[in-house]
């Protein structure tokens, strides 16, 4: 019986270190996927970043080219205004001469 409890003893030891292993290799693979996942996650910031910048230059583009066109229809505005201005200037003008003429 002393054989057979040695025989037993051994087993379990071979056995233990087996379960050891296995558990060691699961821990590793599963340490390893992350470690895989983590770069993937990376590699995603990575390219968002790099999209969000491109995505700021462009609103930034179009900020400037919608501040141009603002900039420019004031203008026009104000040109017009100016038109309006010398147009009753010119009346005022053409209408004294008629009264001095006329005098």
């Amino acid at each position: 019986e002393l054989i057979g409890t040695e025989k037993a003893k051994k087993d379990a030891i071979k056995k233990a270190g087996r379960v050891s292993d296995l558990l060691v290799e699961a821990v590793n693979g599963g340490v390893q996927e992350s470690f895989i996942n983590e770069k993937r996650i990376e590699a995603e910031i990575r390219a968002l970043a790099s999209t969000i910048a491109r995505f700021m230059k462009q609103t930034d583009q179009w900020l400037a080219a919608s501040h141009a066109i603002n900039t420019a229809v004031k203008e026009i505005g104000d040109f017009e205004n100016w038109m309006k201005s010398m147009d009753f200037d010119c009346k005022s003008i053409n209408a004294a001469i008629r009264n001095i003429y006329q005098q």
